[in-house]
């Protein structure tokens, strides 16, 4: 049974989910379809490209992905249906696959081609749906597009680096409030080559990035002397990327990173290594 996954910034309160759906059903009945996320910020690229890269790579090859974000047709904003690491990826040409194919290259590229057969102006339930579900039943990327050689890519969206140093951004802050930056543990090692280092955030500065939560926590200390609550720290998190954090942090009662520190997207971070 073919698998489509959606991610989305339609929300849950509005029926373009349902419509979405409705229509992959209308179309092949015997489908699996996989909601990955529907509160991806209003038009948030970035955001959404740091969803979609960290849940695409866990589903079966050959799964289609329909990101429907930033996705009205236009002469800038064309769209396209991508094959990479054995996944089809369907979304707008607007740079959300920036993030994806830093690290594979795309196989193959088509511009979709079929929005003369559509009178709507809901594309994702009409042009992203019909290809999503072209590739389902087997057809190629040709039928219903033109092959391209390269996607758009936006600046800002990789951290600039120099040698002593890289330059990136707050990306997403998740649902505990914790800000993920787009500077990967690959990159930080292959830059800072074991050297000493200040991380800076707005005020804040840190010294250490630990590999899990709870990294900075003397467990041979008595529960009252272990000082944790609301610790500032700096990891590298489950998907790779240096995240700054409070320790068991809730945006609503105690507060969190983003909220605490003032971290927001695109918050500049700097990580300065000590010259040798």
């Amino acid at each position: 049974m073919p698998i489509i996954t959606l991610t989305t910034d339609f929300g849950l309160k509005d029926p373009y989910v349902g419509a979405v759906k409705g229509a992959i059903f209308s179309e092949l009945p015997d489908v699996n379809i996989v909601d990955i996320s529907h509160l991806v910020t209003p038009f948030h690229i970035a955001e959404a490209a740091y969803i979609i890269k960290n849940a695409y790579y866990t589903f079966p090859k050959g799964t289609i992905h329909i990101i429907g974000v930033d996705a009205e047709h236009t002469p800038d904003n064309k769209h396209v249906a991508v094959y990479m690491d054995g996944h089809y990826f369907v979304c707008a040409d607007n740079g959300i696959m920036c993030l994806l194919t830093a690290k594979f290259n795309a196989d193959k590229i088509v511009e979709i081609n079929i929005h003369d057969r559509i009178t709507s102006n809901f594309t994702v339930m009409d042009a992203f749906v019909q290809t999503a579900c072209h590739i389902a039943r087997g057809g190629t990327l040709e039928v219903i597009g033109k092959p391209i050689e390269k996607l758009k890519n936006i600046s800002g969206m990789q951290p600039a680096v120099a040698s002593n140093s890289i330059n990136g951004q707050v990306i997403y802050i998740d649902n505990y409030g914790n800000a993920v930056t787009n500077i990967t543990r690959e990159l930080f090692k292959n830059t800072g080559k074991g050297r000493d280092f200040t991380l800076t955030a707005r005020s804040e500065k840190h010294f250490k990035i630990y590999d899990h939560y709870s990294g900075f926590i003397d467990f041979n200390k008595e529960d009252y002397k272990r000082d944790i609550d609301g610790r500032a720290i700096v990891i590298f998190n489950s998907s790779g990327y240096i995240e700054i954090a409070t320790y068991k942090s809730n945006p609503i009662t105690v507060g969190s990173a983003s909220s605490l520190f003032g971290l927001k997207d695109n918050t500049p971070i700097n990580i300065k290594f000590n010259e040798t």
